[in-house]
């Protein structure tokens, strides 16, 4: 399904136009910079044609480490996720900078961008000033008192890619896989073993590759492109400017993967660093495969570290655990169907019929428990979206759930449809009278 992202500076209408685009108020909208600060998704159709809109939190220029730059980076994962861009603008305030700096990512991502003047009700903004943002036609909207959104929609529709151009541009490009974890657990030879070459300078010295490095690897008719990433240290030990962009560069990587290799070493056990390392993943909702690395140098069975591994490991418990050697070739065969399992349920999509018909069963097996004698009532569930497989349970109030009946639901789809490998994003929302379903 095509993917629509709204962008812009902080408080133009984004939301607002999100709400009149999907007919939902799941957008919060108020007078004041910074309300979304995460990105929010949502599934609508005009004249036939179905796509996700995306919401995303204003475009920053904020460099510090700060929310508001973390705000930033989800914008920009959404805008790498988009077939298409609406640029969003205030009308009534005209071109600020902010919307030059905007404008000059956009064109910097090369996806189609669709420019929407909001705050243009009845014509009181001229919007011709927003031609030089060179993104082409500028449309006049109001997203509040809904004019010109049936022009937006059809000018979206138009550009869009068709459903088999999408479909097809999925299938076709190579499954990205980022090899994560501390220095010196084998990340370096990991890659050479895939790859069949030495792509990268492997040495016993923590810290010796200082970039990401790309590997294109094709196995059985298909494509995988490698990033092998620096090691990543605790922050009170990133001195060096370069080890700073380095670790900036690792994460990134980590984000833009399909897959995330998470490569531990058997001897050592898991640090508090391997579970920063695992929480990153975790917070980008990664299909992961952790290995086990240097496993042959473990006295005996590895089962008793397998079994410490998976317990201070608990918020991956999706993840398969694969024990191996890079330096002796022990079980690395093993790698690969992890990794084409993982990345098969990380793109899964499954019918809406099939995703009720467990959910029903679930909850007919196990009710929900009762709150203050109210009881949480599941009406439909459907999937939004890939990458990973976000699925969306209306029901009558999502204050009604609780945490552990979500994990529940959540273990029952992963055990119908073998989500094995890739988290599943659960979402609960409200059914509105007037939601389209």
């Amino acid at each position: 399904m095509a993917i629509v992202a709204l962008v812009g500076r902080p408080n133009v209408g984004k939301s607002a136009l999100f709400n009149r685009m999907t007919q939902t108020r799941r957008a919060i909208v108020e007078d004041f910079e910074g309300v979304t600060r995460d990105r929010l998704y949502e599934v609508t159709d005009w004249n036939g044609r179905e796509f996700t809109v995306v919401d995303t939190g204003g475009i920053w220029e904020d460099e510090s480490e700060t929310l508001l730059n973390m705000t930033r980076e989800q914008t920009e994962l959404a805008i790498g996720q988009a077939d298409l861009i609406v640029l969003v603008v205030d009308g009534l305030a005209g071109v600020t900078s902010a919307d030059d700096d905007v404008a000059r990512i956009l064109r910097r991502a090369n996806k189609p961008v669709v420019v929407a003047v909001n705050k243009a009700e009845s014509n009181r903004a001229d919007v011709s000033d927003f031609y030089r943002l060179g993104l082409g036609e500028p449309l006049p909207i109001s997203a509040i008192h809904g004019e010109g959104i049936g022009d937006l929609l059809d000018e979206i529709v138009r550009r869009l890619p068709d459903e088999e151009s999408v479909e097809a541009e999925e299938a076709e490009a190579p499954v990205r896989i980022a090899i994560a974890g501390r220095p010196n657990v084998g990340k370096s030879s990991l890659l050479n073993w895939f790859s069949g070459e030495e792509r990268t300078l492997v040495t016993p010295i923590a810290g010796t590759t200082r970039d990401v490095v790309d590997s294109l690897v094709l196995h059985e008719g298909r494509r995988y492109l490698f990033l092998d990433t620096a090691g990543l240290r605790r922050p009170n030990r990133i001195e060096e400017k370069l080890e700073s962009k380095t670790v900036q560069r690792s994460l990134e990587a980590i984000r833009n993967a399909d897959v995330v290799l998470m490569v531990l070493n058997a001897e050592e056990g898991i640090s508090a660093q391997d579970q920063r390392i695992a929480g990153q993943i975790e917070n980008h909702k990664k299909a992961t495969v952790v290995i086990l690395n240097k496993a042959d140098r473990v006295r005996g069975t590895t089962m008793p570290v397998q079994a410490r591994v998976r317990d201070e490991l608990k918020f991956l418990p999706y993840a398969s655990l694969v024990p191996t050697s890079a330096a002796t070739g022990w079980h690395l065969d093993q790698l690969w169907p992890e990794i084409d399992r993982a990345y098969a349920a990380f793109t899964l999509r499954v019918p809406t019929h099939q995703i009720n018909r467990v959910i029903d069963t679930a909850v007919h097996l196990n009710p929900p428990p009762s709150h203050k004698g109210r009881q949480l009532k599941v009406y439909y569930a459907t999937q939004v979206a890939v990458r990973p497989p976000h699925i969306v349970l209306f029901v009558n109030d999502p204050e009604l759930s609780h945490f552990s009946y979500e994990r529940y639901l959540e273990h029952r789809l992963r055990e119908a449809f073998d989500f094995h490998g890739s988290p599943i994003r659960l979402t609960l929302r409200a059914r509105a009278r007037t939601a389209r379903e």
